[in-house]
């Protein structure tokens, strides 16, 4: 599968880039920055992620129900994400307005208002937010794992940030965060979808040229130096325990990260998985139950996740550590790895079916390897990962030294830790 690609660095430094979908009559339009929660102080953790609300809040020239209107009075959708790595504002539209909405996001990355009172609203917003996901034990035992992976590092604070700095965030601290860091060199702008590459390419400098060129920031790297903690448990109101367990990991650029998505695939990534088939389906210890592999520029996490009955957590435990060392001490079958092939190959190809998807694949892959990558050489590593392959980065990654385990468990139920600490000798 071969995406029509082509690319285009301005004088000033900002990329354009295009994956052509001739036959499709809309574009989805993507400005990236390349920043994220790991490029923030303790002090002001969260502004990335403040600063995505904030660009909707209105330019010098559009209201915020403007740049609404504009878009989804067009039958438009538009949206943000704030990643640990990069920010991307997005929207997809009929291809007859595309110009216009390039314009608005434009506007928005260039002139947001900042407004003191918008400011003092989101904050509020905000803090509903996090408000939120603390009501969510799904979502705050993924906090609590990334705490743990990464003592006192960005990469383990929640990208949302705290109540506390959220509520202590002055305007000043914001407008600094966003000057310095939105930047000419780390600004990719991606359409996907029914484009002509130099008309694309002609627009973006007509309207980002003239903005002055100027370098990309830092962050701190990930070293042996940074702590990973090994066990937290956390009592909360709720019914159900959930349980992460997460190994710390190599980064996006070695060569061992294909044979770790197929070993993410075998234990947990769908129905047909192992530890589905097991926790769940065998001994119905669980509903959910899934593993995910997350990788970063030099480190990252294979996790797994999981909900279970209070009663039953220390069986699930003990059957999802005894899956993780059988995969570690022999090889799987090569039925399951052709499995794991066909399933990431599958979902490559219908995912790239979409404007949306094609655009991020694009932003995705420049942003995280300062390159396109097409399809194809993904698929060609895959196809090449063999049984040896997966069974070596098991044996690297499953060791209890790697692992952290947090747990969010009903009130009354907080001393785990010794049950944790001996279940998890069946990976020494």
């Amino acid at each position: 599968m071969l995406l029509d690609f082509a690319e285009t660095r301005l004088p000033n430094g900002i990329r354009v880039a295009t994956s052509a979908m001739p036959n499709i009559e809309s574009v989805a339009i993507g400005v990236w920055v390349g920043v994220g929660g790991r490029y923030e102080d303790k002090r002001i953790s969260g502004v990335s992620h403040f600063i995505e609300h904030l660009l909707f809040k209105g330019t010098k020239s559009r209201s915020a129900k403007e740049i609404s209107q504009a878009i989804e009075g067009r039958g438009g959708y538009f949206n943000a994400f704030t990643q640990e790595e990069s920010t991307c504002y997005y929207a997809r539209i009929s291809a007859e307005h595309s110009t216009n909405v390039l314009e608005i996001l434009s506007d928005m990355y260039l002139n947001p208002r900042f407004a003191a009172e918008e400011i003092d609203k989101e904050r509020g917003v905000i803090t509903e937010e996090i408000m939120m996901y603390k009501d969510q034990p799904q979502q705050l035992v993924q906090e609590v794992l990334g705490e743990l992976l990464w003592v006192d590092h960005p990469l383990g604070r929640p990208l949302i940030g705290t109540t506390d700095t959220v509520s202590r965030m002055k305007r000043e601290q914001i407008l600094a965060f966003k000057r310095s860091k939105y930047v000419t060199k780390n600004t990719l702008v991606v359409f996907a979808g029914k484009v002509d590459h130099d008309r694309c390419a002609k627009q973006v400098a007509r309207i980002l040229g003239k903005v002055p060129k100027t370098g990309g920031p830092r962050y701190a790297p990930v070293s042996r130096a940074i702590g990973q903690r090994h066990t937290l448990v956390m009592a909360k109101n709720i019914e159900q325990t959930h349980v992460a367990l997460g190994f710390r990991v190599f980064g996006r650029h070695d060569k061992r990260r294909y044979a770790l998505k197929m070993l993410s695939i075998i234990l947990g990534e769908n129905m047909s998985s192992r530890l589905f088939q097991v926790v769940r389906e065998r001994h119905g210890l669980a509903y959910s139950i899934h593993s995910s592999a997350q990788l970063f520029e030099e480190t990252g996490v294979l996790d797994v996740q999981a909900g279970v009955d209070r009663d039953r957590i220390p069986k699930a435990i003990e059957l999802t550590l005894g899956e993780l060392a059988r995969i570690k001490d022999k090889l799987v079958s090569e039925s399951e790895l052709r499995r794991a092939k066909d399933y990431a190959i599958g979902q490559m190809r219908i995912g790239l079916e979409s404007t949306s998807n094609q655009m991020m694949w694009v932003g995705e892959n420049i942003m995280s390897y300062d390159r396109f990558i097409q399809p194809e050489e993904v698929l060609g590593k895959v196809e090449a990962v063999t049984r040896e392959d997966i069974h070596r980065v098991a044996q690297d990654v499953f060791h209890r030294s790697n692992l952290s385990v947090a747990m969010i468990t009903p009130n009354g139920d907080a001393g785990h830790e010794g049950m944790i600490e001996k279940k998890v000798g069946v990976l020494s």
